[in-house]
């Protein structure tokens, strides 16, 4: 019964593991690749992810592209005047040793005006390609998810 237990158990690892896929390119690793379920009526769509910068050297987001989307572009939120706005930046830094996250209320990527809503929904999936300007281009595989994953955090650097 024992040895049954186990071997189920040692099979359903890569599944566990299969799910929480990390992607590197260089001396970067993209980790936690996510995007909110698109509302009805929500006319464009976030993606987030940790790019972890494993290098001495700092690298920089220079855009991004995907399928979904004719125009991707990188956000962030910042507050003006006591008002929370987002705004359009032209590319994203990585830090040498330290990560860039991409969260709710931080930096993230805008889907505009998605093509295909149905790539939208709970459970899929859609491909996004971040080009960094030392390690070059890497795709991602952006799971979709109704709520937002538990660890996410709202700050840009994390020391």
């Amino acid at each position: 019964m024992l040895k049954k237990a186990l071997a189920v158990a040692a099979l359903m690892l890569p599944v566990c593991f299969a799910q929480a896929q990390d992607y590197k390119v260089g001396d970067l690793e993209v980790t936690q690749p996510w995007s909110q379920e698109l509302p009805p009526n929500a006319p464009n769509v976030a993606a987030y992810f940790v790019v972890n910068n494993h290098s001495a050297q700092a690298d920089r987001l220079l855009s991004v592209d995907s399928p979904v989307s004719d125009n991707a572009q990188l956000h962030e939120h910042v507050n003006t005047d006591g008002l929370m706005k987002m705004r359009q930046v032209p590319n994203v830094e990585v830090p040498a040793h330290q990560q860039a996250v991409f969260a709710p209320g931080a930096h993230h990527v805008m889907l505009m005006a998605p093509k295909d809503r149905s790539l939208l929904q709970d459970g899929k999936q859609f491909p996004l390609t971040l080009h960094f300007e030392k390690a070059g281009a890497l795709t991602v595989n952006v799971e979709v998810r109704r709520e937002p994953p538990s660890h996410q955090t709202k700050s840009m650097h994390a020391q």
